[in-house]
């Protein structure tokens, strides 16, 4: 079968092509899917940079891409909740092979049915952004009411943030650029922040809960605009001491990332607030839960724009560019 599969660290174009490799097989607690859309994320350029080399070395040549949308084609023995056929959309695991690729074994209970009003292309563009921000608003309690700061509510993560939290009740702030204001306002923000504008933390007092989807400066602001107790979940700030050791980071690196973390540590005593960072596992019961909320369209896909399966390289540089409007999907199969 025809696969991406990466080379070696260092830049994009260098680095990936196209190979043809042995189409996997399928374990007996795995579904065998032929893959219509892969979805595309910054984790994915980001392997391929070596920006991730600390906490997983690669073996190359290395697979790619983790969000799939595609048909069930066998099933193991031991499979029960999915048939030959089904329509099935996933955030598949580290140890599988990767989405951009024909083919991809996925463990059964990573895999979700696809919800029945979305394509394909919608479908995979939706497993790590949903995952990653349903787990972060456990961590957070986040409940009606609340007031979340979401960040860049124009990308691939807020532009699902912002709607997941509506569902829920929350009072959404967001922020964005001049041109997207009134479309991310639609997605349901209740007040949306032109940062060319606008200083953010001028506007933004007393929030429940932070979505740092940013790092680096806005991890820190994040404790000026929060009440007393408030909560910061980051998915792009400095690592706690908790997902370190989920990590399985040794004792020198974990102190290492402590030192590094000594701000965010003196900012969360001086507010008595709560502070996490964010590792996002993939399930399979969560994507049903979610198939739910999009049938009942209080959530929907937005993708920037789609590409073609020999484009692949093409969409991690577009995306790279941090300009998308919602996320980007690579068409495997039409």
């Amino acid at each position: 079968m025809k696969a991406l599969l990466i080379k070696g660290y260092g830049d994009i174009e260098s680095n990936i092509s196209f190979e043809d490799i042995k189409e996997p097989t399928c374990g007996k607690k795995q579904i065998l899917v032929e893959i219509y859309s892969a979805g595309v994320n910054p984790i994915d350029y980001k392997i391929i940079e070596g920006q991730l080399k600390a906490f997983q070395k690669l073996k190359f040549p290395a697979p790619i891409g983790f969000d799939v949308a595609g048909v069930v084609i066998e099933k193991g023995d031991e499979v029960n909740n999915f048939n030959i056929g089904d329509k099935v959309y996933s955030r598949v695991s580290g140890n599988e092979p990767g989405t951009f690729a024909e083919f991809i074994a996925i463990d059964c209970n990573l895999a979700s049915h696809m919800p029945n009003n979305l394509s394909f292309n919608e479908a995979s563009s939706l497993p790590l952004v949903a995952l990653t921000t349903i787990q972060s608003f456990e961590k957070a309690e986040l409940k009606a009411n609340d007031k979340i700061l979401i960040h860049a509510g124009s990308g691939g993560i807020g532009t699902f943030a912002i709607q997941y939290a509506k569902s829920k009740g929350a009072i959404v702030y967001t922020t964005t650029s001049t041109n997207n204001v009134e479309w991310v306002g639609e997605l349901g923000a209740d007040v949306v922040i032109d940062y060319k504008k606008d200083n953010y933390l001028d506007i933004v007092k007393d929030i429940d809960v932070v979505y740092d989807t940013l790092g680096g400066k806005y991890t820190t602001d994040a404790f000026n605009i929060i009440k007393e107790g408030g909560k910061v979940i980051s998915i792009a700030g400095d690592i706690d001491k908790e997902t370190s050791i989920e990590l399985g980071l040794n004792t020198f690196v974990r102190f290492l990332l402590s030192l590094k973390r000594m701000k965010i540590t003196k900012l969360i005593t001086k507010k008595s607030a709560y502070y996490k960072f964010i590792l996002m596992n993939p399930s399979g019961s969560q994507l049903k839960d979610l198939k739910l909320l999009i049938e009942e369209n209080k959530i929907k896909a937005i993708i920037d724009k789609s590409f073609n399966f020999s484009e692949s390289i093409k969409a991690l540089l577009y995306l790279k560019k941090g300009r998308a409007k919602g996320k980007i999907v690579i068409e495997i199969k039409k």
